[in-house]
C-alpha cells in the first residue's frame, strides 16, 4: 500500500479530480500507527474515501492550503501527536531546540497554537467548505480552558480556529459517522448529533440530558467558578455516564456531546491491521528522517484508556479511563510483521500502552454503569472493586517471546507500581524483572511527600516503599544486578519548601541525583491545571499551596539536584527559608556544606581586590564538581 497523496501529481496519477478529505498536520507525514494523523487517514481510506496529506504547510502564505483545490467534503487540521504549545516551549517558557515530529528534528516548521492557525488560512480561501478540528491540541481544549503560556483563560478553540466541528477523544467511530453524514448530502451545522463531538450553534434545542456550565464571562472573571466547571467536565469523560454540556459565549453556545465509546477488542484489531507503511515519508530521507518514529518503529500498542488517572496527566480527559485492549493474535501478527523489518535487531521495544500493564477494564461495574465520578480506583487507596490481574499480560508476553528473530520485548511504556504490588500472584513481577528490562526499570511515584501525593492522585510513599523492597528481593532471588529509576517532580500543586526538602532528603538517602528535573507542566485538560491555576482543588473546594515565581520553583529544582555546585546559592536559600539549617553542615544528613559560604566571601573578595589593582590569592581550594551519579546507584540492590 502506498502512502497518502502529498502532491497534486500523486493524487491525479490515481485517478482522483479532487480528494473527498484533506488533512493538515502539524507533523511530518509518518505512515504509523502511533501517529493519531495516519490512523485516522487509514481508517477513512479503508472505508473508501479518497484522503490528501499536507504535512506541515507553510502557513506564511496560503499557498499550501490549496495544493489539491477544494475537497468534495472538507478539511481536516490538527496540530499532531503534541500541543503545539508543549512541543515548542518548555516548561520555563524557553523556545525548545528541536521538534522530534519535523524532518531531521528541524524546529520552526510549524506554528504556535498550529489549529488555530491553519484553520484561520483555510478561511481566507475557502469561505464555507467544512473544516473538521481533532487531535490532541483540539481535544484538550475543546472548552474554555486555562492557557499556561498566556496565563489567562482562553475560549474554546472551536470558536478561536473558526472551524465547523470539533471531534474529541481517540477519533475513529466519530470521523466515520461524520464522513458518512456529509457525503450523505447533510451540511455540517446540521451534525449536532455526533458523540465524541463539539460544535457551536445560537440555538440549544436539539440538545437533550444536558448540564449547563458557568459562562465563560464568568470562569474568566471567578477562579471558583472556573474550578467548578473544570470539575463537571472532568465528571463527564465517561462514554457510559457522561452528559451533553453547554458553555455559552456572547456570541455563541459551545455544545459538547458526550463522549464516544472506546473501540471494543475486535475495532482495535481493525484499526491496527490497517495497510500503514510503518515508517515517515520517503521525501524526509535527506533531512535525516523523522526522529519521533525511532522511539516507536519497533513498539506495539497493546491497550487504551487509563484508570490510573493521575491528575497531572490529560489520559482521562482525552481517552477516557476504561481500559480497552487488542487481541494475543493481533498483536502477535503485527509482532511478526517487525521482525521482517530491514532495521529490526531482534529487540521489540515495548508492548504497553498509556499504562502498559492494564490489560483489562478496572471492575467489571465500568463496562455497564461507567467509570465512577467521584471514587477513583487507585487513589487513596486500592478500591475494593479493582480487578488486579496480570495473567492475560503474561500469556501475551510470552508469546511474543517466542517469535523467531525476537531476542528481547521490553516493557517502557510506565508500569504502574501500585497496581503490580497489589498482586498476590507475583509471576509477571518475577518475569517482568527476568525477561522485560536490562539493567534498569524505570517507574515514576513522581514525589515522597503524601500531601503532595494526594494532590498528584497517586498512592502514599509506603506504597513505592513496599515494591521497592520486593523489586530488590525478586531480583536478590533470580541473580540479577538490576536497578530502579523513579521519576520525580517538582513545583506541583501542593508543594511548598518543606515537602521539596523532604523530596532532596530522600534522594540523599538512596543515593541518587536525577540528571534532568521535570517541573509540573500546567498543560490544559488535567486537574492539576486546574489546582495551579485557581489555587483551589476543584473537589473539595480547598485552598492549595502552588509555588508559581520563577525563583521558588527554581529552589524546588535545585533541591532535587543539591549535589550539583552551581546550584548551591538556591539550595542554601531554601533551606534558611525553611529554617533547615540542620541539613547544612559537615554530618552524614547535611545536604551542602557550610564552607561554600566562605569560598563565596573569598571569592566577593578577591574580585574587589582585583578591581581596585590588588593582587589577591584565592585561600581554600576549589570545591571539585560533584562526581555524576551513574543511574546504576538508584536503589542499588546490596
Amino acid at each position: 500500500m502506498a502512502f497518502l497523496p502529498v502532491t497534486k501529481k500523486e493524487m491525479l496519477e490515481r485517478g482522483w479530480e479532487r480528494p473527498d478529505f484533506v488533512y493538515i498536520s502539524g507533523d511530518a507525514y509518518v505512515d504509523h500507527p502511533s501517529f493519531g494523523a495516519a490512523i485516522i487517514c487509514r481508517v477513512l481510506e479503508s472505508h473508501g474515501y479518497k484522503v490528501c496529506f499536507i504535512p506541515q504547510p507553510n502557513w506564511r502564505t496560503t499557498e499550501d492550503f490549496t495544493r489539491f483545490g477544494e475537497p468534495r467534503l472538507g478539511f481536516l487540521v490538527s496540530a499532531g501527536n503534541i500541543d503545539s504549545m508543549v512541543n515548542h516551549y518548555t516548561v520555563a517558557k524557553k523556545r525548545r531546540k528541536k521538534d522530534s515530529y519535523s524532518p531531521g528534528g528541524e524546529m520552526g516548521l510549524r506554528p504556535d497554537r498550529a489549529t488555530i492557525v491553519y484553520c484561520n488560512k483555510l478561511r481566507e480561501v475557502y469561505k464555507k467548505t467544512p473544516i473538521i478540528i481533532g487531535g490532541i491540541e483540539a481535544s484538550l481544549r475543546r472548552l474554555s480552558h486555562y492557557d499556561y503560556w498566556d496565563n489567562k483563560v482562553r475560549r474554546s478553540i472551536l470558536l478561536d480556529s473558526g472551524a465547523d466541528l470539533l471531534l474529541y477523544g481517540m477519533g475513529e467511530h466519530q470521523i466515520i459517522e461524520m464522513a458518512d453524514a456529509l457525503a450523505s448530502g447533510l451540511p455540517v451545522e446540521e451534525l449536532t448529533f455526533l458523540r465524541g463531538s463539539v460544535y457551536k450553534t445560537k440555538d440549544i434545542s436539539r440538545a437533550y440530558d444536558y448540564i449547563v456550565l458557568p459562562k465563560y464571562n464568568e470562569i474568566k472573571q471567578d477562579k471558583m467558578k472556573y474550578a467548578e466547571s473544570f470539575l463537571i467536565q472532568y465528571q463527564n469523560t465517561d462514554a457510559v455516564i457522561g452528559k451533553t454540556l453547554i458553555e455559552e459565549y456572547d456570541e455563541w453556545t459551545v455544545v459538547q456531546n458526550p463522549p464516544s465509546p472506546p473501540l471494543r477488542t475486535n475495532e482495535l484489531d481493525r484499526v491496527y491491521a490497517l495497510n500503514f507503511e510503518r515508517t515517515y515519508h520517503p521525501m524526509y530521507e535527506e533531512k535525516g528522517g523523522i526522529p519521533a518514529i525511532e522511539e516507536v518503529k519497533f513498539s506495539l500498542v497493546s491497550n487504551r484508556g487509563c484508570f490510573g488517572n493521575c491528575n497531572f496527566c490529560a489520559l482521562a480527559f482525552h481517552q477516557g479511563r476504561v481500559v480497552t485492549a487488542r487481541s494475543h493474535q493481533s498483536l502477535v501478527t503485527e509482532a511478526e510483521k517487525i521482525t521482517h523489518d530491514q532495521g529490526f535487531k531482534g529487540y521489540i521495544h515495548d508492548v504497553g500502552g498509556p499504562t502498559a500493564n492494564f490489560r483489562q477494564p478496572a471492575c467489571k461495574k465500568q463496562l455497564e454503569h461507567g467509570a465512577c465520578r467521584n471514587k477513583q480506583c487507585l487513589w487513596p487507596t486500592k478500591c475494593e472493586n479493582l480487578d488486579v490481574d496480570h495473567r492475560d499480560y503474561v500469556k501475551l508476553l510470552r508469546k511474543i517471546r517466542e517469535i523467531p528473530k525476537v531476542k528481547k520485548v521490553f516493557i517502557r511504556s510506565g508500569i504502574r507500581y501500585d497496581y503490580l504490588i497489589y498482586d498476590k500472584d507475583e509471576t509477571f513481577f518475577r518475569e517482568l524483572c527476568k525477561y522485560h528490562i536490562s539493567g534498569q526499570l524505570k517507574v515514576a511515584p513522581e514525589h515522597v511527600s503524601d500531601k503532595v501525593l494526594a494532590k498528584m492522585g497517586k498512592p502514599g510513599g509506603d506504597v513505592y516503599q513496599r515494591f521497592v523492597k520486593r523489586y530488590k528481593e525478586i531480583n536478590e532471588r533470580l541473580g540479577m544486578d538490576q536497578y530502579l529509576v523513579p521519576y520525580l517532580m517538582s513545583s506541583h500543586p501542593g508543594s511548598d519548601l518543606h515537602a521539596a526538602i523532604e523530596l532532596a532528603e530522600y534522594l540523599r538517602d538512596i543515593h541518587h541525583m536525577p540528571e534532568q528535573v521535570q517541573d509540573f507542566y500546567p498543560t490544559p485538560g488535567t486537574l492539576s491545571t486546574a489546582m495551579y491555576y485557581t489555587g483551589i482543588d476543584p473537589r473539595t473546594k480547598e485552598k492549595v499551596y502552588v509555588p508559581k515565581t520563577p525563583h521558588e520553583k527554581a529552589m524546588q529544582r535545585a533541591l532535587m539536584q543539591y549535589r550539583l555546585p552551581q546550584n548551591y546559592d538556591l539550595v542554601y536559600e531554601a533551606l534558611k527559608l525553611a529554617h533547615r539549617e540542620d541539613l547544612i553542615g559537615f554530618g552524614p544528613q547535611c545536604l551542602i556544606r557550610p564552607r561554600q559560604i566562605a569560598q563565596k566571601q573569598n571569592a566577593k573578595k578577591a574580585a574587589a581586590g582585583k578591581s581596585s589593582g590588588k593582587s589577591m590569592g584565592r585561600t581554600g581550594g576549589k570545591q571539585a564538581p560533584a562526581k555524576k551519579k551513574t543511574i546504576r546507584n538508584v536503589h542499588k540492590k546490596k
